[in-house]
């Protein structure tokens, strides 16, 4: 795509639901259609529909690969040869890497199509409740949100466009600060708290599928942590664990009984009561539609039954060593030789991870988001195409955001308000209760609940505090990163570890260079950030 700032109109929009992908041409152009919004909007329906599209295709590419060769791969959680990825390794990512200009393209598509929605529900047809179309706005916006946060957290200083008409002949912009950045991100999230329905989730459903207002002040949770604004991150996962939206998985008191962590990635298991915000895939669906995810991390085209399943990507021996003895969700994460996985390609009675598996020089594969053949699925899903869900959140990172904030930048604490919700977490596990809480303690049992799920890369990222993000300073994490296990196992019985020459990150690393093809048609991207003018 030239010209990603473009103004995308909702009826394309509307239209492209169906698509299989979008052509180049598809955002940098007004649509031809004889349709008005006047003649569209009709009825409540069609409302709800205008905000389909937010959770699936725009994310794409971000999905595809993007996410987790940076949340993972950069973080040190997996590794990989595949010279498509291999540079997420080892920190030399330059401007005119593939994904990286794939990962701005997929964010700012997200963003110009949350802002069709945001600035073509200005008026509320006749006989359609104002409820229907303020849910949609607030969908928009808490949508508008998680890109902005990607591109911030990527990036850094990033353009801030509300209105994509405003930039359809003028497209260079100046960036905009982090700090900036981080406040229309608050202001998006504080619309969708207080316009998004309130939701009691129950089973597993489509319809919980979509965000709501215990979404938003999740993400506002995280948001405010990532700030070091403790008080309010405290205040926003106390709001959600008090509403009762969200419940664990898991078989103690007040969750949801005979389910476990690994259950969570079972594609039957979609949309959750422990899902907070998921992005959505139709199984079987053409490539761009249904979650390709699998297709990467699968070790096998055993597992998948598609032909797919190239195993590019393996877990890092430092990941695999950082679990503690008994934690039940290795087993989800990560495929040990001998492992037996009923649930996978079932109609052979189930999968034995080989003894001699070895994704990557990993002595081990990926098992998160590998989740089987289309049989195993009730007969849906096809190469490059599951139907999973990609979760964005999951209600035990608030419990865990809950404990930070009470902790709150202490070296440690025995404050039950933090040891009650860390413990959950924990118990869940299969571990055993801390009666103390450290900061180590939380970025570890963060990096290992959310492992492979595209998260470890940005805890890094803000372990030097808000000072740290917004000054690009990252002594510690630097640290952590040169004592990370990044090598190889040998083909031993008995695997041995050799280290490899690995690049060090230095503080550049840390922001992610804008693509040459944006610099070359905005070089504004390259001058200093302008403050954003707030309205």
């Amino acid at each position: 795509m030239e010209r990603n700032f473009k103004y995308i109109i909702l009826i394309t929009l509307i239209l492209s639901f169906t698509a299989i992908s979008c052509k180049k041409d598809f955002f940098n152009r007004p649509p031809e259609a004889a349709l008005t919004l006047e003649t569209f909007y009709k009825d409540a329906t069609q409302i709800k529909a205008s905000t389909t599209a937010l959770y699936g295709t725009p994310w794409f590419n971000w999905n595809n690969q993007v996410s987790w060769a940076i949340g993972d791969m950069y973080g040190g959680n997996s590794r990989s040869y595949s010279s498509d990825v291999f540079n997420f390794g080892n920190f030399s990512v330059n401007a005119d890497n593939n994904l990286v200009v794939k990962g701005w393209n997929s964010l700012f598509t997200v963003v110009a199509q949350s802002n069709a929605v945001i600035n073509n529900l200005k008026t509320v047809p006749a006989g359609v409740s104002v409820d229907v179309v303020n849910n949609a706005l607030g969908e928009a916006h808490l949508m508008r949100a998680l890109a902005y946060f990607n591109l911030v957290r990527v990036w850094g200083n990033v353009p801030i466009i509300e209105n994509n008409l405003d930039h359809i002949t003028d497209f260079q912009l100046n960036t905009n600060p982090v700090a900036d950045v981080y406040k229309f991100i608050i202001n998006d999230l504080k619309f969708a708290e207080a316009n998004c329905v309130h939701m009691i989730r129950n089973g597993s459903s489509q319809a919980q599928g979509r965000v709501s207002s215990g979404s938003a002040s999740a993400m506002l949770a995280k948001v405010y942590l990532y700030m070091e604004n403790y008080a309010d991150a405290r205040a926003e996962a106390e709001k959600v664990i008090n509403s009762g939206e969200f419940k664990l998985y898991g078989p103690n008191a007040g969750e949801v009984n005979g389910k476990t962590y690994n259950d969570l990635f079972k594609t039957a298991n979609n949309n959750n009561e422990e899902s907070v915000i998921a992005l959505q895939w139709a199984g079987g669906a053409p490539f761009g539609r249904g979650n390709s995810i699998q297709s990467s991390f699968a070790y096998s085209s055993v597992l998948t039954g598609t032909g797919d399943g190239y195993g590019v990507v393996g877990p890092t021996v430092d990941l695999q060593r950082a679990y503690e003895p008994g934690d039940e969700r290795r087993y989800a994460t990560i495929m040990l030789a001998g492992a037996y996985y009923p649930n996978l390609n079932q109609a052979s009675g189930g999968y034995t991870v080989p003894s001699n598996v070895n994704a990557q020089d990993s002595r081990a594969a990926l098992k998160k988001y590998v989740v089987g053949t289309p049989a195993d699925n009730g007969g849906i899903g096809a190469q490059f195409s599951t139907g999973n869900v990609t979760y964005i959140m999951r209600y035990s990172e608030v419990l865990l955001i809950e404990a930070e904030a009470v902790l709150a930048g202490a070296p440690s604490t025995s404050d039950p308000a933090a040891l009650v919700p860390f413990n959950k977490v924990r118990l869940r596990a299969g571990l055993t209760a801390l009666p103390t809480l450290t900061q180590a303690n939380l970025m570890h049992e963060r990096r290992i609940e959310l492992a492979i799920e595209s998260d470890y890369w940005f805890d890094l990222y803000r372990l030097d505090g808000w000072a740290g993000i917004t000054g690009n300073q990252h002594t510690k994490a630097i640290t952590v990163i040169k004592n990370q296990l990044r090598g190889i196992y040998s083909a031993n019985v008995s695997p041995i570890y050799y280290a490899q020459n690995t690049e060090v990150p230095d503080n550049n690393d840390f922001v992610f260079p804008y693509p040459t093809i944006e610099t070359a048609q905005n070089p504004k991207l390259l001058l200093p950030p302008v403050p954003y003018d707030f309205k």
